[in-house]
């Protein structure tokens, strides 16, 4: 028997224990490359609709899987399946095709031009690098006549291993034969780590030495500590194993509202993109809305809709959480979200760039119409007070100018924390809104100055580390000096074992992916406040990300 136990740490992005053999994701096929041998005249046409052909197809079977796949997962592969179909990628392969190319060389070529520019943009752009490489591989493979590439479906239990995922392959998983995933890439907001969480499969990301585990090995995965251990004494692993499959029974009947075991109230809220997503998220048990990405309606749009347009897209969220709180942001536009109606200049940097509020420096009225918007809509559905905030303020000019413009409206203003000098300078802040909403990803990228979609600094990137939850007790802090609420809208809210560190700090409310919302108002029931303050109190004096984990698993375990 092994009396040892080796474990491979990575980033935990979805909570749970699994223990069951290994699988590996089989490597894609040999790509072919380009060959001097050029293409006759007389068959490159035939050669492009043999092109388009294999390019369908690959869309077709996405948009089939997406049809019958529910919430984030429907929507990343109907999202890829239109990346497939992109014009822009066609009409890279054709020209190359025009030139002589093969069909199958044209598409590896295309593709490898395409992720060097989403990688050069970053953010979700350079996320999206995994989906283009699955379109490329299930594109040759369909021009190559061999089977269409991805996870084989296992007849028993198993621990997935992949260097990464595509969406395709993770929207398809089964949770009764896949009891965790690992893989040695990707982030925390990885279309792996989003879809894994709607499943609620055990997840680690970025699990660098994750290859030392061989298919067969008995592993032992654990979503909340970010660990893949192998060597486990099988009856320990087992106990573990059971004891949080009664966590989970436990997660699936709260039915809210959100308190810690003594009585103390903590809002419980969703994020949210659009009408659709709302009515998807009203039917768990969030309290209200703490985060309308409204950016998200527009990201196709050609032309900015009228004010009135705007305003009826806007009330389908309302119409969802009827009487509850619901947080409008106003567009989150640019870096990795470019919409097309608004001017976005090239940048070398757009993550530090012109995005969020500082698009009102060029187009002023963009920000005053979507004010109108939103006060239209709350108008026609209750006359409640709207909600609005703004992303990526940095000073106390930008936010003194939005909270008049919302106040002539009769809406209530406030800001996120996403900038370090917000959350250093909080006080004088909210002196001038009523309300801030701290935005852990961007918090994270900028205190660490790291990309927060780079795979290789996922453990930068980590909401757990120190430099963050210390700017976040100051804005937390300053909400209890001047008695107006602090929520977290940020991945770090969806963690369990973090969202009881964040209501120690002072947090009031936490918003989240619907789906996380159970497990964290299940988590907060389990321990009472002045247990969260002392385990905050103790992380707070922990100088790495790993450590403060592992302090706050032992206060609140």
């Amino acid at each position: 028997m092994i009396d040892y136990a080796i474990a491979t740490t990575g980033t935990g992005v979805v909570a749970g224990l699994g223990y069951a053999p290994a699988l590996w994701v089989k490597p894609a096929p040999v790509l072919p490359h380009c060959s001097k041998k050029l293409v006759p005249d007389d068959a490159r046409e035939a050669e492009a609709a043999r092109w388009k052909a294999a390019v369908e197809t690959v869309a077709a079977r996405l948009t089939a899987r997406a049809a019958v796949a529910s919430g984030a997962a429907a929507e990343v592969l109907g999202a890829t399946a239109a990346l497939a179909t992109d014009r822009g990628l066609q009409r890279t392969a054709i020209k190359l095709i025009s030139a002589g190319s093969t069909a199958e060389a044209a598409m590896v070529a295309a593709i490898a031009q395409f992720i060097a520019k989403f990688e050069k943009l970053g953010g979700l752009m350079a996320e999206r690098v995994a989906d283009l490489g699955d379109i490329r591989n299930r594109a040759v493979s369909e021009l190559l006549g061999l089977p269409e590439p991805g996870v084989p479906t296992p007849e028993s239990p198993i621990i997935l291993l992949a260097e990464d995922l595509a969406p395709a392959d993770t929207a398809t998983l089964d949770p009764a034969l896949i009891h965790g995933i690992a893989t040695r890439l990707g982030g925390p907001t990885s279309h792996t780590a989003i879809i894994a969480r709607q499943l609620g499969i055990p997840c680690v990301v970025a699990a660098v030495e994750l290859a030392e585990i061989a298919d067969g090995t008995m592993v032992l995965i654990d979503g909340a500590a970010g660990t893949v251990t192998f060597g486990s004494e099988p009856a320990e692993a087992e106990a573990k194993v059971q004891a949080d499959a009664k966590r989970r029974r436990a997660v699936q009947s709260w039915q809210g509202p959100g308190r810690t075991q003594d009585g103390t109230a903590v809002e419980i809220l969703a994020n949210v993109q659009d009408g659709a997503g709302a009515r998807a998220a009203a039917q768990f048990p969030a309290q209200g809305v703490g985060l309308f990405r409204t950016e998200l309606c527009f990201l196709s749009a050609q032309h900015e809709p009228a004010v009135a347009e705007q305003a009826g897209i806007y009330g389908e969220v309302l119409a969802a959480f009827p009487g509850q709180k619901v947080v409008f942001r106003t567009l989150d536009a640019g870096s990795d979200k470019p919409v097309p109606f608004v001017a976005h200049a090239r940048e070398e940097n757009p993550a530090l760039g012109v995005r969020g509020i500082r698009l009102g420096h060029a187009d002023p009225g963009l920000l005053q119409r979507q004010l109108d918007a939103i006060a239209l809509a709350a108008t026609a559905h209750g006359g409640t007070t709207a909600k609005v905030m703004a992303p990526m303020v940095a000073t106390i000019d930008e936010a003194r100018s939005f909270a008049a413009a919302c106040r002539e409206r009769r809406m209530s203003p406030g800001l996120m924390v996403e900038v370090p000098s917000v959350a250093l300078l909080a006080d004088a802040f909210l002196a001038e809104v009523d309300f801030l909403s701290i935005g852990t990803n961007d918090l994270t990228q900028y205190t660490m100055a790291a990309d927060r979609m780079a795979p290789s600094l996922a453990a930068l990137t980590d909401p757990w580390q120190p430099a963050v939850l210390r700017l976040i007790r100051l804005a937390a802090s300053a909400g209890i000096r001047s008695q107006k609420p602090v929520g977290v809208c940020g991945e770090a809210a969806a963690d369990p074992l973090l969202a009881c560190i964040l209501i120690g700090l002072g947090v009031s409310s936490l918003s989240m992916a619907p789906s996380a919302v159970a497990a964290v108002g299940t988590q907060l029931s389990t321990v009472v406040l002045e247990q969260c303050r002392l385990a905050a109190t103790a992380v707070l004096g922990c100088t790495t990300a790993l450590e403060a984990r592992s302090t706050a698993l032992d206060f609140l375990s």
